[in-house]
């Protein structure tokens, strides 16, 4: 079989021979041909100028699809900002809590007299150990919040706890501050002590209600406890006498002074100079005439005294 070529701008031909018994050496490579030919058909029908255009439908659903994407991002990256800004408002409220309560810690400690470098609430406690780490406990922000409630919650406890326990304290302080207890003078002697005695003017057995302090005339008179004077001045009997009401039924009395250093309605604070020593009214020489009173009843000061040592 022959296959004629014919170029008609050359004016040539070209004579192909082709036997049928060679046939399994021509035909695939005419398939071959034929496949190439269809290929090079179907790109160029696929990249012609109006080919390369997505339908608008496409476009619209894609534009729509984006838009979406866009205001889902948006409403997450606003929601992730929130959620950072109620975390840093919690932490600043611990932080407020811990403020609080590290104040708290401090009066108690001065309260207390506690040794500042025992309990220093300017620094972290000291702790230690190695570090393992908990491979179970992932740290996602759902666990760090569920941390800062329970933490908050401990320490909403504990500044209740602390609040119970300044109230003890300082009850316990303003208990011994309004308790008489020590001597009302700084330097001297007992003269004369609580009870019968004889008295110095008659000889005879006479009741003493005080004890009485020998000093130098002129130093100073303290009060034994705090609280406030009810009474300033001369009065039968003691001289220029100082009377001072601590609460809870104590009263205390200072009398013979020479110069009373404050008036009714003043506030005294323990070891506070009220008068100065003297032997004014009722006496044999500089002292001072110490009595203490409970719910209106005189006492021996002596148990007040001892108290203090």
């Amino acid at each position: 079989m022959d296959l004629i070529l014919i170029s008609h701008t050359r004016g040539r031909t070209w004579r192909l021979r082709l036997n049928p018994r060679s046939i399994f050496t021509w035909l695939p490579a005419a398939a071959i041909a034929l496949i190439f030919s269809a290929l090079f058909f179907a790109a160029g029908w696929w990249l012609r100028p109006d080919a390369g255009e997505v339908p608008s439908p496409v476009l619209s659903s894609w534009a729509t699809e984006m838009q979406q994407q866009r205001a889902q991002l948006a409403d997450a990256r606003a929601k992730a900002e929130e959620d950072a800004h109620g975390l840093a408002r919690r932490i600043a409220l611990l932080q407020a809590y811990v403020v609080r309560l590290d104040a708290a810690g401090s009066r108690m400690t001065q309260i207390a007299n506690i040794d500042p470098t025992e309990f220093n609430f300017d620094k972290p406690p000291p702790m230690g150990g190695p570090e393992i780490l908990d491979a179970s406990q992932p740290l996602v922000l759902s666990s760090a919040v569920d941390s800062l409630d329970q933490l908050q919650q401990q320490l909403n406890d504990r500044e209740r706890q602390m609040r119970v326990l300044e109230d003890l304290l300082l009850a316990g302080r303003l208990q011994k501050e309004i308790k008489p207890s020590g001597w009302p003078i700084s330097v001297g002697y007992i003269t004369s002590p609580f009870g019968t005695r004889t008295d110095p003017f008659t000889g005879l057995r006479a009741y003493h209600p005080g004890i009485d302090f020998s000093a130098a005339e002129g130093s100073e008179v303290l009060a034994v406890a705090s609280g406030i004077v009810t009474e300033a001045g001369e009065h039968v009997g003691y001289g220029n006498l100082v009377e001072i009401n601590h609460g809870n039924g104590y009263v205390t009395r200072y009398g013979h002074n020479e110069q009373v250093l404050v008036k009714v309605g003043d506030r005294v604070k323990k070891g506070q100079a009220i008068a100065l020593l003297g032997s004014t009214g009722r006496s044999t020489g500089p002292h001072v005439h110490f009595e203490v009173l409970l719910n209106g009843n005189t006492v021996n000061p002596e148990q007040y005294i001892a108290a203090a040592r």
